[in-house]
């Protein structure tokens, strides 16, 4: 009978070959996270109101989500943007149409020296499944709120 034994440097040869495969999509994916120059979202305020992972998440979408949007518009604006309260509805079901929960989040946004109060909704139709993975189900119910939130300063930055 024959019994491969790998050796320790074929190993270390593997995982290295790994690695090295894996590094540019890690370069690239740390790339994708950082905002642009003229975008800068400050979360404190949230953090002092909802704490984290929310705030946290806040600022891991909405500075790419603002570019991707600006961008989309052909807009070029420099965009600061404090968000001060977000609000997640039930995750149960809400009073909204079809049973569905109302999420929100507001702050200010400045845009070219121009202060404006910002503010995003988005409905939530509950589901079985949400119920057994809650923290995802909140990151994506943030991700949602981010992105229509950029949708709306990119929209006032356009004008």
């Amino acid at each position: 009978m024959f019994s491969s034994k790998p050796t320790r440097r074929a190993v270390f040869a593997t995982v290295g070959a790994i690695i090295l495969a894996a590094a540019p999509r890690i370069a690239f994916a740390r790339r994708m996270r950082v905002a642009a120059p003229g975008i800068r979202v400050d979360v404190a305020p949230l953090r002092a109101n909802a704490g984290d992972p929310t705030a946290s998440w806040v600022a891991q979408f909405l500075p790419g989500q603002l570019q991707a949007e600006l961008a989309r518009r052909g807009a070029s604006a420099n965009v600061s943007v404090r968000i001060d309260y977000l609000t997640l509805g039930s995750s149960t079901g809400g009073i909204g149409p079809a049973g569905s929960s109302i999420d929100t989040i507001q702050g200010s946004a400045t845009m070219n020296g121009a202060e404006e109060p910002v503010r995003a909704t988005n409905s939530y139709y509950p589901s079985p499944v949400d119920q057994t993975m809650i923290e995802q189900s909140n990151r994506i119910r943030v991700q949602q709120l981010t992105q229509a939130l950029a949708y709306w300063i990119a929209q006032d930055a356009a004008r």
